[in-house]
C-alpha cells in the first residue's frame, strides 16, 4: 500500500481542506503515515496569507524535500494557498516540488498523486468555485470529540490588506441541509463541539438566499441529539444581527463566545482598511452583545503598522482595548502584500514601529486578561477535558466555553483523576492567571 505523508498549515478552514483530501486519498487506498521517513509521496497544505506563513511554508516544503535523498520519498505535492497564489513562479523556482495543487483543485488531488507516480510535473489550478459537502468522505484530525465545520468558503468583503478574495474566491456558502447532514454525521462519532468557521461566519447565507441564514442554521443545529458546544468563530460584525445575538443567548447550546475579528478603532484607518463598520457601530455592536449574553466572552485581532497609521490612530486604538477590555485579543503587525490596494498604499510604517506597537498592545493585554482571569474564582464553569498532565496524573486540562480550540488558554482542573479525554465536568475556579485558569472538579 503507497504511503502518505501530510502536514497541514495555516488555519483551521485550510485544516477542513486538509481533512477532506485526507478522505480522498483514503478512498484510494493510500496509508497516511506520521513518519515523513517511510512516506513515498508527501503533501503540504500551505498557507500563503501573510509573509510568516509564506515563510513557514516555503521551509516545510524544503524540509519536505530533504526525504528525496534521505527516505522514501518519491515527490512533494502543494496544496493550498501559496501554490494558489504563486503557481507557475514556484514550479519555475523550486523544483523540488513535483505538483501543484490549487484551492479550487484539492477535489483533483489524486491527479497529482498520479502524475507523480509517473514522474510527471503537474500544476492544478482549478476554478476557485469548489465547495465540499457531507457526501464526502473526510478525515477529522482534532480530537475525536471537537471538529471544525466549514459552512462557506471564500470572501468578498475585499479588504484593502487582504488577499484571501484572490486565493479562496468569492463568498459561496454550504446549503443549509449539507451542514446539518454534516453535523449529524459527526455527532454520531461522538464528537460534542462543533466550530463553525467560514472566512465570515455572519454573512452565511447571502449569496445562497438573498440574506443572512446564520440564526437559521443555528435553528436547526441545535436540534440535533449529541452537540453540546456549538462555537461560532471568525464573525464578521456587519451582519452580526440583534436576531443573532438574541438566539445566541436564548440556547444554552452556543457557547457564549464570540469571535468578532475588528482590525482596528480608528474611522480613519477602518476606512483605509476598507472595513464596513465605524467605531461607533463597533461600540454600540459590543454593547448589546455584553448586554444581552451575560458572561460572554470575546476574542478580537487587531493589526498594528497598517500603512499611515500615525501615533495618534494608534493612540485611539490602544484607548478603545482598554475601555473595551476583551477577553481575548491577536495582535498581527501589518504585512505589506503584493496585489492588495494597502501594499501599494504610500506611508507605509517601519518594521521598528510596528513592533514596537505590537509589543505594547500584548503587554496592555496581558494585564487586562489577566485582572479579567482574577475575576473568574469562584465561578463554576463546565470543563471539557481534553487530557491529564504528564508530571501530575492528578491534575487534567481542557477548556471551558470562554476558550476556542488552539488559539486560547486552557482550564487546569484538580482532582480529576480518571476523567478521561471528552468528558465534560463542573469545576470552580481557584485561581485566574494572564491566560489560564485553576479549577477544581465538584
Amino acid at each position: 500500500m503507497l504511503k502518505a505523508g501530510f502536514i497541514s498549515l495555516g488555519c483551521a478552514k485550510n485544516l477542513v481542506d486538509t481533512e477532506v483530501m485526507l478522505g480522498i486519498l483514503a478512498d484510494n487506498n493510500i496509508h497516511i503515515t506520521d513518519n515523513p521517513q517511510d512516506a513515498e509521496l508527501l503533501i503540504i497544505n500551505t498557507c500563503g496569507f501573510i509573509d510568516s506563513a509564506k515563510e513557514e511554508s516555503i521551509s516545510t516544503i524544503m524540509q519536505m524535500a530533504e526525504y528525496k535523498q534521505t527516505g522514501k520519498c518519491r515527490g512533494v505535492i502543494v496544496a493550498g494557498c501559496l501554490g494558489q497564489r504563486y503557481q507557475q513562479e514556484l514550479l519555475d523556482e523550486l523544483p523540488e516540488i513535483s505538483a501543484i495543487v490549487g484551492t479550487g483543485a484539492w477535489h483533483r488531488i489524486m491527479e497529482a498523486v498520479n502524475a507523480v507516480l509517473a514522474d510527471e510535473r503537474v500544476l492544478l489550478i482549478g476554478e476557485t468555485d469548489t465547495l465540499y459537502d457531507e457526501t464526502m468522505r473526510r478525515i477529522t484530525t482534532t480530537p475525536a470529540y471537537s471538529a471544525y465545520v466549514k459552512i462557506a468558503e471564500g470572501c468578498s468583503n475585499c479588504c484593502s490588506y487582504c488577499v484571501i478574495p484572490l486565493v479562496r474566491g468569492k463568498y459561496r456558502s454550504r446549503s443549509i441541509e449539507s451542514i446539518v447532514n454534516e453535523v449529524k454525521k459527526l455527532t454520531e462519532r461522538g464528537v460534542k463541539e462543533i466550530n463553525l468557521i467560514a472566512q465570515d461566519t455572519t454573512s452565511y447565507g447571502r449569496d445562497r438566499y438573498d440574506k443572512p441564514q446564520l440564526t437559521n442554521l443555528l435553528n436547526e443545529l441545535v436540534k440535533i441529539e449529541g452537540v453540546f458546544w456549538i462555537r461560532l468563530l471568525y464573525c464578521y460584525p456587519k451582519y452580526f444581527t440583534e436576531e443573532l445575538i438574541e438566539f445566541i443567548a436564548s440556547e444554552p447550546k452556543i457557547c457564549n463566545y464570540i469571535d468578532l475579528p475588528l482590525q482596528h478603532a480608528d474611522d480613519e484607518i477602518l476606512s483605509a482598511m476598507n472595513r464596513r463598520d465605524t467605531r461607533s457601530d463597533i461600540e454600540n455592536l459590543l454593547k448589546k452583545i455584553r448586554t444581552v449574553i451575560p458572561g460572554v466572552a470575546i476574542r478580537t485581532s487587531f493589526i498594528v503598522g497598517f500603512p499611515g497609521e500615525t501615533d495618534k490612530h494608534f493612540e485611539s486604538l490602544k484607548n478603545f482595548m482598554l475601555e473595551q477590555k476583551f477577553e481575548r485579543v491577536g495582535i498581527f503587525t501589518y504585512s505589506q502584500e503584493e496585489d492588495t490596494p494597502a501594499g501599494i498604499m504610500e506611508n507605509q510604517v517601519p518594521d521598528s514601529v510596528k513592533e514596537e506597537r505590537f509589543h505594547e498592545l500584548m503587554s496592555l493585554q496581558c494585564r487586562v486578561s489577566e485582572e479579567l482571569n482574577h475575576d473568574m474564582e469562584g465561578k463554576m464553569l463546565t470543563v471539557l477535558i481534553e487530557g491529564h498532565n504528564q508530571d501530575q496524573p492528578s491534575v487534567a486540562f481542557g477548556r471551558s466555553y470562554r476558550e476556542a480550540p488552539d488559539v486560547d488558554g486552557c482550564v487546569y482542573v484538580e482532582n480529576a483523576i480518571g476523567l478521561l479525554p471528552g468528558e465534560l465536568v463542573q469545576a470552580e475556579v481557584v485561581q485566574g492567571f494572564t491566560y489560564d485558569l485553576v479549577a477544581e472538579k465538584k
